[in-house]
């Protein structure tokens, strides 16, 4: 099912956008933000790391930002974990309905998750980005080491003249993949457990995604 979320809605903590210094283009002038509210509908969520109703998304009050909490992102090895649980996955399809006349792109993502590895284990967080029709973005790779017990951040950042907007005009659903995997390495998966998880009990753990926002030509 389908699920709308207006601006405004309630969110957990959301970061401001700090537009990036450039010149501006023929075709489009950049601003902050639009003045009117987007929306942002969930179309589907698929994956191992998103399981049904486990995936919320809320967009910043300022437009600047859109937030998803998960409750159920972990990947594993160890004694209890099952052969397929080190890697986990979630697809992220989302259709974003902007003011008339403004297009957006995704400037900067941050990832924020709990890890424990145990000596010789190894974990990466993994991400990619792309609108319907238009070709998948290279996948931004982070990687961790054990040993490690401790929050972990990971900020994936486009350079202005490499961002990827939304076709003017046109609606297009707008795709975000993650991953995460763990290694047991040199550990040893039959006693040892070493986890990663992009996952929260409290809201306070979230993936934070930036917007840039420019204004569309106008049609001659």
């Amino acid at each position: 099912m389908t699920r709308t979320l207006l601006a405004g809605s309630a969110a957990a903590v959301l970061f401001a956008l700090v537009t990036p210094a450039h010149s501006a283009s023929a075709a489009a002038t950049t601003i902050t933000a639009p003045p009117d509210k987007i929306v942002i509908e969930v179309v589907t969520v698929n994956g191992s790391g998103c399981p049904q109703d486990t995936a919320q998304v809320a967009v910043s009050e300022d437009n600047t930002a859109f937030t998803v909490t998960y409750s159920d992102y972990l990947a594993q090895v160890g004694p209890n974990a099952l052969p397929t649980d080190f890697r986990k996955n979630c697809q992220l399809n989302l259709r974003a309905h902007v003011p008339s006349g403004f297009t957006y792109a995704i400037v900067q993502a941050d990832y924020r998750g709990y890890a424990f590895m145990q000596p010789g284990a190894s974990a990466m967080e993994r991400a990619s980005y792309y609108f319907q029709g238009m070709p998948q973005t290279a996948y931004k790779s982070h990687q961790f080491k054990g040993p490690y017990d401790d929050n972990w951040q990971a900020t994936d950042q486009t350079e202005y003249a490499d961002l990827v907007w939304a076709p003017c005009g046109e609606l297009r659903n707008f795709n975000i993949n993650t991953e995460l995997r763990v290694n047991a390495g040199t550990s040893n998966p039959l006693t040892q457990t070493s986890f990663m998880t992009m996952d929260s009990t409290d809201g306070s753990v979230n993936t934070v995604y930036h917007l840039a926002w420019k204004e569309c030509p106008t049609p001659s």
